[in-house]
């Protein structure tokens, strides 16, 4: 059989239409749980360190939180990016093995096409940011770049570098990772599983029509990349890049990171970047040989997914007394030739593993 990203499920064994919704709940049971440590450890720390902290109970209970406020922004993104271990800590619960399945269709994160993917997005972000800081703002009357350094503006860097790209990581795998592949799993086309998450995405995020707008894009356009690439690794660099340098731009006072208000500029700032970015992935995809299917044929006399309709892969000449017993011809796939007799090998078939890339 053969698996897109989005159908990855359905390639492990055993399995089930519903262990993608207990599995949801077993996640939300652990973030849970997760949380509630993380909120101990600040409250502690306010009383223990209260140089450190201040007063966290104080800056927790007002109407919005201050993200330039270094405690609260560590306890913001921290939240979010326990995510990325309460979903791994379901999925070890719950399944599919293996646990990588959620990365890739390579069973695993792909480190070298993720450190491909890096350059393409600081290059379309470096570009697209310094024409709209340079050009396009000027040109629409806006007041001049003027950075400012305060007591807190290492500390926010620092904590954006450390903190950052685990929460943009916890988010993908969460909305283009299991939700992505838990719907992939119910229904065929992808679709279904690049749009359906993506207003769970957008609500998540406290912005007016313009800025939902925005993370809309970001999100069906980090969905068909996850799918076209068959992984996150696109994706998460991506989000990454994107979190990463407007957070560190906030340190410097050069955006607002209480930001609730989005735009027409923002937005189209945002499809121009996804757009050069995709374009770039996958072409380094192409140029690479990228595997972006998961190819797992079913040990002999298993019963086929009626579902995932894809051919069995051609098979090697050794496999000939496999393709025999399941009726296929030796000659369709030159394993064997008429009169040529029997081909002997190994009576059970074994799927390759699929590229180190």
């Amino acid at each position: 059989m053969d698996y897109a990203y989005h159908r990855l499920a359905r390639s492990a064994p055993k399995y089930s239409w519903w262990k993608a919704l207990v599995t949801g709940l077993v996640f939300v049971g652990y973030y849970l749980a997760l949380s509630i440590v993380l909120v101990l450890f600040f409250v502690i720390g306010s009383f223990a360190l209260p140089d450190v902290f201040g007063d966290f109970l104080a800056k927790l209970t007002t109407i919005s939180l201050d993200l330039t406020d270094p405690t609260i922004f560590a306890f913001a993104i921290g939240t979010i990016a326990l995510m990325l271990p309460a979903l791994i800590l379901a999925r070890l619960t719950m399944g599919p093995r293996p646990l990588g399945l959620v990365s890739s269709v390579a069973g695993r994160v792909r480190w070298g096409w993720l450190g491909r993917c890096i350059p393409l997005a600081l290059a379309v972000y470096g570009i697209v940011f310094a024409l709209s800081f340079l050009v396009l703002d000027p040109a629409l009357g806006a007041a001049p770049l003027s950075p400012t350094v305060t007591s807190t503006t290492l500390l926010l860097i620092v904590l954006a570098l450390l903190l950052t790209p685990i929460q943009a990581t916890a988010e993908e795998y969460v909305f283009r990772g299991y939700l992505m592949q838990s719907i992939g799993g119910w229904l065929k086309h992808p679709l279904w599983a690049i749009l359906l998450p993506v207003p769970l995405f957008a609500i998540g995020h406290n912005y007016d029509i313009w800025g939902l707008l925005d993370v809309s894009i970001f999100a069906i356009v980090a969905g068909w990349l996850t799918w076209r690439t068959g992984g996150l690794e696109a994706a998460i660099v991506a989000h990454v890049v994107n979190n990463t340098t407007l957070f560190i731009l906030g340190a410097f006072g050069l955006t607002d990171l209480n930001a609730t208000e989005g735009s027409p500029v923002g937005l189209l700032v945002t499809a121009a970047i996804m757009a050069g970015y995709s374009a770039l992935v996958l072409l380094q995809a192409r140029r690479t040989g990228l595997v972006t299917r998961r190819t797992v044929v079913e040990e002999p006399g298993e019963p086929v997914d009626p579902v995932d309709d894809a051919a069995l892969p051609v098979a090697a000449p050794q496999y000939g007394e496999f393709l025999h017993r399941h009726g296929v011809s030796g000659g369709d796939f030159g394993a064997a030739q008429p009169g040529a007799g029997p081909v002997e090998g190994p009576t059970e078939w074994i799927a390759p593993e699929p590229p180190q890339r």
